[in-house]
């Protein structure tokens, strides 16, 4: 075999491999807990719609589990192309880390944000507690069911939604602390996300009431199968989920044009169609529009209004030593 025909036959296996390569791709998806359902049904949508404009079969796979424990995954070493975790500092955690820019909320329209949650109260059958409010919820012989804030972005949200509760309508700090006393005080079990929470007041019916996301509510009363109820208490937090390309990993593995598709995806009608089915709250406003039977009515606050900012709320609330150390002790 000549040189020059031996090139030409290395160039053709060079191509030819190149080809078969961009005709599959893998893209992973780091989430938090209770997201399993939305990206199932997104990862369905999306898949054929990428391969009818690219030729190249996408295979989604997904990860869930608390927050917290997401992000440290993915620093630590978990080759996520996305992100889409509850909590802004989770998120950002990543880009301190070097794994996305420093202005990743800059890379998608919202600020990165395709939808937004709540923290609403699930109870039992009829609500025999008689739960309405806040306040209801650490009357004596209420058992309350949340997961642990240090590692759930539900655990902190419930933490500072209930907070929130108090400052917001004219209480203190010191009154907000004494109520989240009473609140972890009279909560059996801090699961470690989401989802573990939901097993925890549904399947092993522990507790009275549980400090739940919106969507996650809804899942609880289809399965649990009219054996709960959600209470929208008047005034909650306005959870915001922030979705990045994790850039770092996506270039590495040759995913990067796939992984922002993927994400800008969540803002087509379709896709926000199939966050409110979900119990997502969709920020297209024409969709929110059409949907807004499904949600709740009630007062959001965000997070100035507790905190200076999401960095100092964490320091305050949930740094190693800072307030909800200084009074919860884990229950043996």
């Amino acid at each position: 075999m000549s040189k020059r025909l031996f090139i030409a036959l290395l160039a053709t296996i060079v191509v030819g491999a190149s080809q078969a390569q961009a005709a599959s791709l893998e893209l992973l998806n780091v989430s938090y807990d209770p997201t399993r359902e939305l990206y199932r049904a997104i990862n369905a949508a999306f898949a054929p719609t990428y391969k009818a404009e690219t030729g190249t079969d996408l295979v989604i796979r997904q990860s869930h589990g608390g927050s917290g424990t997401q992000a440290r995954a993915v620093i630590d070493g978990l080759e996520a192309d996305v992100v889409t975790l509850a909590l802004w500092p989770d998120t950002n955690q990543i880009a301190k880390a070097g794994l996305l820019p420093l202005d990743w909320t800059s890379k998608l329209p919202n600020n990165s944000l395709p939808y937004t949650s709540t923290i609403v109260f699930v109870v039992r059958k009829g609500n025999p507690k008689g739960i309405k409010d806040w306040p209801d919820i650490v009357k004596p012989g209420v058992e309350i069911v949340t997961p642990n804030p240090k590692t759930s972005g539900n655990g902190k949200l419930s933490f500072l939604a209930a907070w929130g509760s108090v400052v917001t309508r004219g209480g203190s700090d010191a009154d907000a602390l004494a109520f989240v006393k009473k609140l972890y005080d009279q909560t059996p079990v801090l699961d470690l996300g989401a989802r573990g929470s939901t097993t925890t007041f549904v399947q092993k019916k522990i507790g009275d009431v549980h400090l739940s996301w919106e969507n996650e509510a809804h899942l609880e009363v289809a399965e649990a199968g009219g054996d709960v109820e959600i209470v929208y208490p008047p005034v909650s937090f306005l959870a915001e989920p922030h979705v990045a390309v994790v850039t770092k990993n996506a270039e590495h593995k040759g995913a990067l044009d796939a992984a922002n598709a993927y994400l800008k995806f969540l803002y087509t009608p379709e896709a926000q169609e199939i966050i409110a089915k979900n119990f997502y709250r969709p920020t297209n406003p024409d969709v929110m529009a059409k949907h807004r039977a499904d949600f709740g009515d009630l007062k959001l606050f965000r997070i100035e209004a507790v905190a200076k900012s999401w960095d100092d709320a964490v320091a305050k609330f949930f740094g190693d030593g800072a307030i909800f150390d200084s009074f919860y002790k884990p229950k043996k």
